[in-house]
């Protein structure tokens, strides 16, 4: 007598992509990216998308929809399979039964999740935010935790935890909310000081964003209040760093059964219609690096070195980009890293593994398959 047996059934895959920060759109060129590298063979997907304002949507699987298309950025609301119904994740860790709920309708199972590839940047999902609800749900995730991602998202305790291992950075001043908010002169005269110790042009950034919005090139005292609330439109916190004369240098880190490799080094060469390396270069006009960066033998196990030690510094999981300075005098000084890089088709995270030996396929199953043997809580 024969005995039915059942295949087990695939590992499922939630994407979630989209989120209440300004990297929003790119959020969905990523997602869209991913879901077309994903192995529909060995993985179920299931797409959530997260509106502008915090609705967690059931989204149409349709990578298609999700690029850049005549420099108009995608948006999840319009991917978003209604315009009202809410998708909501377990809280209980006994189950990971995803439910969709829509007004005067019965709840709607949508089965088990085992792992969730979240493709936020920014606040409300990059920031340690949706890592920590994920933990409460004993849920798997790709990526980083909730401490590496929480100091990955801001600047200023990024610096000082790599100031701490060792890591060279860059000059910079901090200007919290409540500064600018109740002595705007006094911020003001704290910023000029900077520029004095430093010299003009100086950066305005959100201190917790990416993709280089709400940033603004300072080149003078003129520039400087509307730099800083453009910033602040993003992030009421904000941080003013120094000019550094250099290449930008770009690294990917990726963990491996053994623990975490550096890829091939990128260079973002100058561009000659921007003043910096922008959103619109990065994003509108495709501004391309140079893989690999042409900077010697030397130089590259060197910036190996430090992008792997970046990652341990902040104690990443998964994968992290680490952008570099190489200074005048041959010296590295790091700028930040991104626990969650742009996977978009024009990404430096997945063209330096491509240089690597690590197609964009292979790249997304690694970081699947990481995510699925490792455990949720301390660790």
């Amino acid at each position: 007598m024969s005995e039915n047996t059942q295949s087990p059934r695939k590992p499922r895959v939630a994407v979630v992509f989209g989120g209440r920060s300004s990297e929003h759109a790119i959020s969905v060129v990523t997602a869209g990216a991913v879901l077309r590298a994903i192995d529909r063979d060995k993985y179920d997907v299931l797409p959530i998308g997260i509106t502008r304002e915090g609705r967690w949507a059931l989204t149409a699987d349709a990578p298609e929809r999700m690029a850049i298309s005549d420099r108009a950025l995608p948006d999840v609301a319009e991917l978003a399979e209604s315009a009202t119904g809410g998708v909501v994740l377990p809280v209980d860790p006994a189950s990971r039964e995803v439910v969709l709920n829509e007004p005067g309708a019965l709840p709607q199972a949508l089965g088990e999740v085992d792992v969730v590839f979240p493709v936020l940047h920014g606040p409300y999902g990059e920031d340690g935010t949706l890592q920590g609800l994920l933990e409460l749900s004993d849920i798997p995730y790709v990526g980083a935790g909730v401490l590496a991602s929480a100091v990955g998202q801001d600047k200023e305790y990024m610096k000082r935890v790599f100031v701490s291992f060792g890591l060279p950075v860059g000059p910079y001043e901090v200007i919290r909310p409540r500064e600018w908010e109740q002595n705007p002169a006094a911020a003001r005269k704290k910023i000029v000081e900077f520029a004095a110790d430093h010299g003009w042009p100086l950066f305005v950034k959100p201190a917790r964003g990416g993709s280089s919005v709400g940033i603004t090139k300072v080149d003078d005292l003129s520039g400087l209040d509307e730099a800083v609330e453009e910033a602040r439109r993003h992030d009421p916190k904000i941080i003013v760093e120094a000019l550094l004369r250099g290449r930008e240098i770009e690294c990917g880190v990726l963990e491996f059964e053994d623990g975490p490799r550096a890829s091939v080094p990128a260079e973002i060469p100058p561009v000659t219609d921007h003043d910096f390396y922008d959103f619109e270069a990065k994003y509108i006009d495709s501004a391309s690096g140079l893989v690999p960066a042409p900077i010697g033998d030397e130089a590259t196990a060197e910036v190996q070195r430090l992008a792997v030690l970046a990652y341990e510094s902040v104690s990443c999981e998964g994968l992290v980009r680490a952008d570099f300075f190489l200074t005048e005098d041959g010296g590295f000084v790091i700028n930040e890293i991104n626990t969650m890089p742009g996977f978009t088709p024009i990404s430096m995270y997945p063209r330096m593994w491509q240089e690597s030996g690590v197609s964009y396929p292979e790249l997304v199953d690694r970081l699947i398959q990481a995510a699925l043997n490792r455990s949720t809580g301390l660790r």
